[in-house]
């Protein structure tokens, strides 16, 4: 607690101190409504370039903008106290140089309120994890798949099986040793991901990865049924939140069509009771 009674918010360096500790709760959250409902629960919310796919219905990532992930930064940072907010720097917005990460990076952190950027890639972007951190942008990185990289990659492909791994684990040691203050391993093999772990000094946060992760991370809509375009092997279902939607969705036009709805305590009457309530 502070001085002034109010909740703390989670840091980079107390994200970074929890290495080894009780495991990081992470969760994306792109509106206000379940930036609240994630608050409680978790150290780390990130607004990542997923809200692409999840909210605009694009095919992938690619088409994301800067202004797409301040517009939603903005509204998450509205529904957080507690948890640390990280916000995604979508495709183009940061590879051509440091310099360039740089002036997006400190827009995004500038406009949204966000404590921390995460950007894709291992040992190209060590150079720009390095800058950005010399200059006072707390960096997430991202290694193993990266959907930024999907044409490159050849598709959502489990990344660092057989002698790919040793190109991973360099990744993840190169964005370390840049500055990262924690490292987001997607897709790769579990026992890769419970070495890297065990070797790099900062929190790895699994998603498809491994249990032995200083933290796990998933989207929202995944875990709470919502998205279902497709699912993943590594999403757990906690909630089946679409389908309870639709239900309710075809009950509501049922009642409409058969006049059912609005019904007499939904509508107001011509004079007012007693008490001033109509």
């Amino acid at each position: 607690m502070s001085a002034t009674g109010e909740t703390k918010a989670m840091t980079p360096p107390d994200i970074r101190m929890r290495k080894g500790q009780t495991p990081l709760v992470c969760l994306t959250a792109y509106t206000t409504p379940i930036a609240r409902l994630v608050d409680r629960h978790c150290d780390i919310v990130l607004v990542g370039d997923s809200v692409g796919m999840v909210l605009h219905g694009l095919s992938s990532t690619l088409g994301v903008t800067l202004d797409m992930m301040i517009m939603h930064g903005q509204a998450v940072r509205r529904g957080l106290v507690r948890a640390l907010m990280v916000v995604d720097l979508p495709f183009g917005s940061y590879e051509e140089s440091p310099e360039q990460a740089f002036r997006n990076a400190a827009r995004l952190m500038a406009e949204t309120g966000c404590a921390a950027v995460k950007l894709e890639g291992g040992q190209t972007m060590a150079e720009t994890i390095r800058f950005l951190a010399a200059r006072g942008v707390p960096v997430m990185a991202h290694v193993g798949l990266t959907p930024q990289a999907v044409n490159t990659l050849g598709g959502y492909r489990v990344q660092g099986r057989g002698d790919d791994a040793e190109r991973i684990r360099r990744d993840a040691g190169a964005v370390t040793k840049a500055g990262a203050f924690s490292v987001v391993l997607e897709k790769v093999p579990e026992p890769l991901a419970k070495r890297i772990t065990a070797e790099i000094a900062v929190p790895t946060i699994g998603i498809g990865a491994s249990l032995a992760c200083d933290g796990q991370i998933l989207v929202s809509d995944d875990m709470l049924g919502l998205f279902s375009s497709f699912r993943p092997k590594f999403v757990k279902r906690y909630a089946e939140l679409g389908d309870q939607a639709d239900a309710a969705i075809a009950a509501y036009a049922a009642d409409v069509r058969e006049r059912r709805f609005p019904a007499a305590e939904h509508l107001y009457a011509n004079e007012t009771k007693a008490g001033g309530v109509t």
